[in-house]
């Protein structure tokens, strides 16, 4: 049953294609390869949408144009002033609109990296100059390296995808200073901050004129099935990239039900508190069983295989003989061979990955 990989999935979550081509029902399948909080929505979440459901104006009524009280509600939680505020349904949306405000024509892109952000900018027609991020070094960003060349633009991430490692702020505000020197715009994708909010840059962006900053509200309130996420720049900035997103685009239940995650701040404490255990003991497990695991700030790992095993094989006889999904790497660029990534989810399904993954490793190793 097991062979040669051709193609992975290009995104995590993909468990209906994975079921079809493994032959496995979903409903036995556990997904480690989306990055999504494992506690699911706060309970005022779920009671918003309800009581929305009760009130017709919810879906007989277009949403506000503006989003008012959703940019209030971000802004509040972002620290940052509404006027710096852009809602829509996703972080793609959003960068497609910066690359339409902007006079970008070529951007540096830090490699391995969220593959979206090539796509996007390759449909912009945005020439893309890859910097290498070393493994060996735990992917470090070299401020003075990056902005030393000619792109209008540096698109990445903090914490990064698919590392996981977070870059302290101070060193960010090094970097965006010498991008200003030169006048380059920094589009620094902050989907997974909420696990380390204390390095987020989404209240420096009227010091920074040439800072966007972009933020994802589902993945950590564990709703992506609602699509908001939204970006933070200067108020002339922000209006400019607001002129190129269409017309609403974040529905009335998505907008109420993103505005009452944002107000629970003890569900956004305790989903901090539990996924730096969860993940500490994750991590210790890993390299337990001898797999090289990056030191992570978000709510996922990205670990190496150790030399000698075969990836291919060792992807399908986790999903195959224990029902477990993980995120193959292979078409993360600039990423060696062998490295996939794992969410954190909560003790007993962490539990229930290390014990196969060390059983996983026993049997290819013969």
């Amino acid at each position: 049953m097991l062979e040669k990989i051709e193609s992975y999935p290009l995104h995590g979550g993909q468990l209906q294609q994975i079921a079809e081509r493994f032959g496995i029902p979903v409903s036995q399948l556990l997904d480690f390869s989306a990055n999504i909080n494992p506690e699911g929505p706060p309970s005022s979440v779920l009671s918003t949408l309800r009581a929305s459901l009760d009130d017709p104006s919810a879906l007989t009524e277009y949403p506000d144009l503006q989003l008012t009280e959703l940019r209030q509600a971000i802004a509040g939680y972002a620290r940052a002033a509404t006027p710096n505020i852009t809602a829509a349904n996703g972080f793609v949306p959003l960068l497609e609109a910066v690359l339409r405000a902007l006079p970008i024509r070529r951007c540096l892109l830090p490699v391995p990296a969220f593959v979206e952000y090539r796509k996007t900018l390759g449909r912009a027609g945005v020439e893309i100059a890859p910097y290498a991020l070393s493994p060996a070094s735990n992917f470090k960003y070299d401020p003075a390296a990056m902005a030393a060349g000619g792109e209008d633009a540096i698109l990445l991430a903090n914490p990064q995808n698919p590392s996981g490692i977070c870059h302290d702020a101070a060193l960010l505000r090094d970097l965006i200073s010498k991008a200003a020197e030169k006048r380059r715009y920094v589009l620094l994708d902050e989907a997974f901050i909420d696990y380390v909010p204390e390095h987020s840059l989404t209240a420096e962006t009227d010091e920074f004129s040439n800072l966007i900053v972009f933020r994802s509200v589902t993945k950590f309130y564990g709703m992506p099935g609602l699509r908001v996420a939204y970006a933070v720049a200067n108020p002339a900035l922000s209006l400019s990239i607001g002129d190129h997103v269409p017309p609403w685009p974040v529905a009335t239940l998505a907008s109420r039900a993103v505005s009452a995650a944002l107000a629970d701040r003890a569900y956004a404490d305790r989903a901090r508190a539990h996924n730096l255990e969860h993940r500490i003991s994750m991590q210790k497990e890993l390299e337990r069983l001898g797999l090289l695991a990056y030191p992570s700030s978000a709510n996922f790992i990205l670990f190496r295989l150790p030399a000698g095993i075969d990836p291919d094989i060792f992807w399908q006889h986790m999903i195959v003989e224990h029902g477990i999904v993980l995120r193959a790497c292979a078409n993360y660029e600039g990423l060696p061979t062998g490295h996939f990534r794992t969410a954190v989810r909560t003790r007993e399904q962490n539990n229930r990955l290390c014990a196969a993954l060390a059983q996983t490793l026993e049997t290819i190793r013969g």
